[in-house]
């Protein structure tokens, strides 16, 4: 009987600590002893998958997370006949210190549901172009519990409130969200680290970073189709990826497409004496 194609999707997202993302369905593929030069970011959807790293041997299930550590040699097969799907994250050395490789050979399996959940909305993120600054909100949320894990931290240090930081924050969005800023650049003119800045502002405002910047690109959508901008013109000068782009977040916030909206939309009539 002929061995089942396999179902692989992968690109290089333009978020900065992503490397690649890798999603594949294997019923008897067998991966050989090999390295990679970033962490191995790894969920499991269907199926079991079975490893050896470092002389031992270990298992991925479906409520797991699995965080193979760099330049450490690893194999993986299917532990079922059914083959399993799993989805990956090869993330660059600095997203999680390379001081803890030891500790993830160690330990390489979490069991975590909160970090699970956190991993699948990234994905989910990733899949969309044009939300780069939610995903890379998500991402340091993520690397942040993975040091957590890996140095015995989760949930150890109670997070600071800080709302000098977030009305900072606010500001520096306000006079970028168009054109658009990374989470990197604004912890470098901040002066603050990515997952704090997130955490803050969250806290500050009730709402994530990328969440302010949509809803202020949408407030600029609608005034544009009001002023008799087409809509076909609007989602490139309100900072949006593309017209889906624009239309997946208009319908979100507004409730209805930005067509309907500037077609329903008029100047009220004063009625004659």
């Amino acid at each position: 009987m002929a061995a089942a194609r396999p179902e692989i999707t992968a690109w290089s997202p333009p978020v900065e600590g992503i490397a690649e993302v890798f999603h594949a369905r294997f019923t008897d593929h067998a991966y050989p002893m090999h390295t990679h030069d970033a962490w191995t970011l790894l969920v499991v959807d269907e199926g079991m998958v079975r490893y050896d790293l470092d002389h031992h041997e270990h298992g991925v299930l479906t409520h797991t997370v699995t965080l193979l550590p760099p330049h450490v040699p690893h194999n993986g097969a299917a532990a079922t006949p059914e083959g399993f799907r799993k989805r990956v994250l090869y993330l660059d050395t600095g997203q999680v210190d390379e001081r803890l490789i030891g500790r993830a050979v160690d330990r390489p399996v979490l069991h975590d549901p909160a970090l699970r959940g956190r991993i699948d909305s990234l994905h989910r993120t990733l899949a969309h172009p044009g939300d780069e600054l939610e995903a890379a909100s998500r991402l340091a949320l993520v690397a942040e519990r993975l040091a957590q894990h890996l140095g015995d931290r989760v949930g150890s240090a109670p997070y600071v409130h800080d709302g000098r930081i977030a009305h900072r924050l606010r500001e520096l969005l306000d006079a970028t969200y168009v054109e658009g800023i990374t989470l990197q650049e604004a912890g470098a003119r901040l002066h603050a680290h990515h997952a704090h800045l997130v955490r803050a502002f969250s806290r500050e405002f009730g709402m994530a970073p990328h969440q302010y910047v949509t809803g202020r690109r949408v407030d600029l959508a609608r005034r544009l189709l009001l002023s008799g901008v087409p809509a076909s013109a609007v989602a490139a000068s309100a900072g949006f990826y593309d017209q889906s782009h624009l239309t997946r977040h208009f319908k979100r916030i507004v409730g209805t497409g930005p067509g309907h909206y500037a077609r329903r939309s008029s100047t009220p009539r004063t009625k004659a004496a």
